[in-house]
């Protein structure tokens, strides 16, 4: 019997492998518990990229696409947003309705860190959302959002700041906010055209590597890469032929897995991030990613799959990109440890040698 034909928002997504253009939106497929399982179990999380080719200062062009630091105006949206880093809803001008969402504020690490992981799991061929650092000039913000700076004639500019896309895609909702659990990766079946083992660890071990420990089933979504046409079970195809499994919110990266996910501890965090190990003990191949209290991967067993597929990948990165990594991510803004208040700074070159010693570590371990 063929499953029910879903319901879809009418939009549409552009895709060409992990190198999409991406939309405002994101539209959703309402599906059964059942359609929803077949179609993670067939999902994919990796899509290939020329990785030496990535310009990591710019980020994904495209439509939407914002250049490094450029000044943005738009008008604030009256909406409650999710989560507890400063952030609001925001109209950009001379556009009917593309509503962006801005998260804002020196001293939140989610403003550096999110673009600095974004960018890396995009490089890689792994999915997530797209964040662009950028000056934003607001108009009605009220003067209790903490803008640094008000401007007569109603506008506040908002400096450091970050505007988000949605990465392409319908997402595929069996309930409201589902999004998946990692755990849920452990369902895929590369016998029914999911991701293989080795896609999937080496998935997990990059999540360990830059301590992703908000990683609520919230913090991902699954969507189906399909055009509308195929969005729907009909007599050509299944509910959603091309199913991929991303991570939309990577604030809290690049410090210490905190079990209360605080953002000073856990969001670029030079000193906690460069003291903590990739793996659990100086043997073996755990891990080491701490439970938090909102966390739904922690201390994951890596095959040399896994290991191996990321090592190769993260290997292929250069000196230059990973030094416009940070530069782009504005990571010299941020006190090496921002829960000390007398904390030194930070530089580029500390950043890129606290990653190249995590790639190190990947690459010299062997899971056998």
């Amino acid at each position: 019997m063929k499953p029910p034909a879903v319901s879809v928002v009418v939009a549409m997504a552009v895709v060409t492998g992990a190198c999409a253009t991406f939309g405002r939106h994101s539209p959703a497929a309402a599906v059964t518990t059942d359609q929803r399982l077949e179609i993670l179990r067939r999902s994919q999380v990796w899509a290939p990229t020329r990785v030496q080719t990535m310009n990591l200062r710019r980020g994904p062009e495209g439509p939407g696409a914002f250049a490094p630091g450029q000044t943005v105006r738009c008008r604030w949206v009256d909406k409650r947003l999710t989560g507890n880093s400063p952030k609001f809803a925001c109209l950009i001008d001379g556009a009917a309705d593309d509503e962006v969402k801005v998260k804002y504020g020196a001293t939140n690490g989610e403003v550096y860190a999110e673009v600095a992981a974004t960018r890396l799991f995009w490089a890689l061929g792994f999915g997530a959302d797209r964040m662009y650092p950028v000056t934003v000039i607001c108009r009605g913000c009220p003067p209790d959002s903490d803008a640094p700076e008000a401007k007569p004639a109603d506008e506040r500019t908002f400096e450091p700041a970050v505007i988000e896309r949605k990465s392409p895609g319908w997402e595929v909702l069996s309930k409201s906010d589902e999004g998946w659990s990692w755990k849920e990766l452990d369902l895929v079946d590369p016998a029914v055209g999911g991701a293989p083992l080795a896609h999937r660890d080496a998935l997990k071990l990059l999540a360990v590597m830059l301590q992703h420990g908000d990683s609520k089933a919230e913090q991902q979504r699954l969507v189906c890469l399909d055009p509308i046409r195929r969005a729907a079970a009909t007599a050509s195809g299944p509910v959603c032929a091309r199913p991929f499994m991303l991570v939309n919110d990577l604030g809290l990266t690049f410090g210490g897995a905190d079990f209360l996910n605080r953002n000073s501890e856990a969001g670029l965090n030079l000193s906690r991030w460069s003291r903590t190990p990739v793996w659990k003990g100086a043997t073996g191949c755990v891990g080491n990613l701490q439970k938090t209290l909102t966390g739904s991967l922690a201390d994951p067993v890596i095959s040399e799959a896994g290991r191996r597929f990321l090592s190769n990948l993260l290997g292929q990165l250069t000196d230059a990109q990973l030094r416009d990594l940070f530069d782009g991510a504005r990571a010299a803004r941020r006190p090496s440890a921002p829960e000390r208040a007398e904390s030194a700074g930070t530089t580029v070159e500390e950043w890129v040698a606290a990653f190249k010693q995590k790639r190190l570590d990947i690459n010299s371990r062997r899971c056998l």
